[in-house]
């Protein structure tokens, strides 16, 4: 009873419009004066709120979305782009390769779909568009690339997955690089072939030369950030702090277009981006309280085990609801709602944690391109409002179709996201 109280209740706030923050709140406090003593629980409201917040891991969070919104205006996706072309476009479909190549390092820079999706898009939409290629393939394509922003670290919903279950973020990013790369390959290969008709005049070495020159900036920035992690030098929390300073130096001192007007539209985009996120975690540690005052986690995690079914059947119906759940939700609420009752079954049938964090990022992936809600649809549709969002999804259907046999690939093959794990990783 108080489950089907608890699912029925969100999918009532959720339905009339209630921001998801505001319905995981609501719907805790309501069931702390159902179910936890009326009023008198209430007390617990602010010290769950201060200690859900009090998380050094979560201090990364503002830096990384603060580094994707400086090189958003900086100019360094048009530089990254444009090298990208240059080394590529020679190939069968090069531009497309040169696209897929472009958002994966921008994703590794921003840490951020969407970033990714509209840096990537606004630079790569008239440019595909202008050389004979399909519209709605080149809007496939990029809403499909820019989903590469969240799996290729550093990620936001990375930084959540271990905020919420404690697993260390630095494992968690070097458990996404492989993956992330073997997506990218994956994505490169369809395109390649599906606009093989496509082949231009190859760059001469020299226009190469300049622009991996003008570019050589947005690519030290990845290997800054990620190779600290992996080595040691600094954690995830400090590498965000360190990428933040370093793309406000470029900004100001190698682009030179960090204006005063930009910083103000860089700091307010932050803040609101932030706190979105952060208003996410208190609800869903709300709820989370009294889900586990009520046992409602154990009581999942003791059913899911006591059933006469492998592990894997449990997992891939696991699956099945997050690719529904990504269909009307985004990315982060997915995460803090599910993440409090899907880790301790993971855990409780002998999966691993990093893996499967892998897998449920894949599974995010989707949600940012499944209608009706898939949020790069929408960030895609507004670059180009010619195409229909229906239009924008024939394109990235065969893209979705390639991220679902992936998922199929990590479950065979778990080794591909854990392999470069250490264990000396924070």
């Amino acid at each position: 009873m108080n489950i089907a109280f608890f699912l029925g209740g969100m999918a009532s706030l959720l339905l009339i419009g209630l921001p998801v923050a505001f319905a995981l709140g609501l719907l805790a406090i309501s069931g702390m004066y159902l179910f936890n003593g009326g009023t008198f629980s209430f007390l617990q409201i602010p010290i769950i709120s201060y200690k859900s917040l009090d998380d050094f891991t979560l201090t990364a969070l503002p830096m990384y979305v603060l580094m994707s919104q400086v090189l958003v205006v900086s100019g360094v996706g048009r530089d990254l782009y444009e090298m990208a072309s240059r080394w590529f476009r020679h190939f069968p479909g090069g531009l497309a390769i040169a696209t897929l190549f472009c958002c994966a390092i921008f994703a590794a820079i921003s840490g951020s779909s969407v970033a990714t999706a509209v840096t990537v898009g606004a630079v790569a939409l008239p440019e595909m568009t202008k050389r004979g290629y399909d519209k709605k393939m080149v809007l496939g394509l990029l809403a499909a690339g820019g989903t590469l922003g969240i799996l290729i670290p550093p990620s936001v919903p990375m930084i959540i997955y271990g905020s919420v279950t404690g697993e260390s973020i630095g494992k968690l990013f070097m458990a996404g690089i492989v993956p992330g790369i073997l997506l990218t390959m994956a994505f490169m290969i369809f395109a390649s072939w599906k606009t093989r008709h496509i082949k231009e005049a190859p760059a001469t070495w020299q226009e190469r030369k300049e622009a991996s020159k003008r570019a050589i900036w947005g690519l030290i920035l990845p290997i800054v950030v990620i190779g600290g992690i992996y080595i040691g030098i600094f954690t995830p929390t400090e590498a965000a702090a360190i990428g933040a300073m370093l793309s406000i130096l470029i900004s100001i001192f190698i682009y030179k277009n960090l204006a005063i007007s930009n910083i103000k539209t860089i700091v307010l985009s932050t803040v609101k981006t932030n706190a979105m996120i952060l208003m996410l975690i208190v609800g869903a540690m709300l709820l989370g309280y009294i889900m586990t005052v009520l046992q409602i986690p154990q009581a999942i995690t003791q059913f899911a085990i006591s059933q006469n079914v492998s592990p894997w059947v449990i997992f891939i119906l696991i699956n099945i609801v997050l690719l529904i759940l990504g269909c009307f939700l985004e990315t982060i609420s997915i995460l803090v709602i599910t993440l409090p009752i899907l880790y301790p079954i993971i855990t409780s049938l002998g999966f691993d944690p990093i893996w499967f964090a892998i897998v449920m990022v894949v599974n995010m992936e989707l949600a940012l391109i499944t209608p009706p809600v898939g949020l790069n649809l929408f960030v895609l549709k507004g670059l180009d409002r010619t195409n229909t969002i229906a239009e924008i999804v024939k394109g990235v259907i065969p893209y979705a179709i390639i991220m679902l046999l992936f998922i199929a690939v990590l479950s065979f093959f778990p080794e591909i996201a854990t392999f470069v794990v250490s264990d000396r990783m924070k």
